[in-house]
């Protein structure tokens, strides 16, 4: 082979091989398209990183969804012109005992949506507010959100063994109402509390404590919203309840002055 040839040959084999390196090509259209980064990539958890557990992930089967309205059954008035405070997610050991002093100060009673776990943990505060007048209602067993979508037969599981907690605080107490965590009511959960001997409660005036809004909005939201025979939904539990405890003199004030508070019967 002449010279002229083997140096013609050697160079197109060194182009050829250096085509299939990463990032060679002059051309953009070899090197296909480029990426877009529409958002940044989640990190990485660590490897011994476990997820927190939280009340709204189902752990459990869910068989129906939500029904689009509210069912029927549902009591969300006093049916006198008094209103009824509900304080719900307790008992708790910081805020609770808070919450009775400054019900027993005011000298009104109120009723307690107990948790479950809540009640076995803390058998004293349950007690309590039997104690000082206070009514009780069934809160779940462990907030569970999603109660109302699931079997029937889990539903009744979870409240029997919510009242029997109840009942080991306080034997022979009286549960005469229900109340599903978050409002998420389905006619199947309705049907088991009323099985059970329990009214399914509900309210009418919300003024989302549980998002820890100031104390001076949590009075300006109840005042708003309150009617005669209103049932106001207020937090014990589940978080930091110091802007609830801070608005409950001014609110009570405000609403036994306009209506009166009384306790549901």
């Amino acid at each position: 082979m002449r010279p002229r040839a083997v140096l013609a040959a050697g160079l197109a084999l060194l182009l050829l091989l250096g085509g299939c390196g990463e990032g060679t090509a002059t051309n953009p259209r070899a090197a296909g398209p480029r990426p877009v980064a529409s958002a940044p990539l989640p990190d990485e958890p660590a490897p011994s990183a476990k997820p927190r557990p939280t009340r709204s992930t189902p752990p459990r089967r869910l068989v129906r969804p939500l029904p689009a309205k509210l069912p029927a059954g549902l009591r969300r008035t006093t049916g006198v012109r008094a209103v009824a405070l509900t304080f719900d997610d307790g008992p708790d050991p910081a805020w609770t005992p808070k919450v009775l002093d400054r019900l027993r100060a005011a000298r009104v009673t109120a009723t307690f949506c107990v948790v479950g776990t809540q009640a076995r943990r803390h058998p004293e505060l349950v007690r309590r507010i039997v104690r000082e007048g206070h009514q009780l209602c069934n809160h779940s067993w462990n907030h569970d959100l999603h109660l109302g979508r699931r079997p029937v037969a889990e539903i009744r599981r979870d409240l029997v063994r919510t009242n029997a907690a109840i009942r080991a605080a306080v034997p022979g107490a009286k549960v005469p109402f229900y109340r599903q965590p978050g409002g998420r009511w389905t006619r199947e959960v309705v049907t088991v509390a009323s099985q059970l001997d329990m009214r399914s409660l509900h309210w009418n005036v919300d003024p989302q404590d549980w998002g820890k809004p100031t104390a001076a909005t949590i009075v300006k939201r109840v005042r708003a919203a309150a009617r005669p025979g209103s049932v106001v939904l207020l937090h014990d539990g589940g978080g930091d309840r110091a802007a609830t405890l801070a608005a409950c003199p001014r609110l009570i004030t405000d609403l036994k002055r306009r209506y009166g508070v009384a306790r549901l019967r």
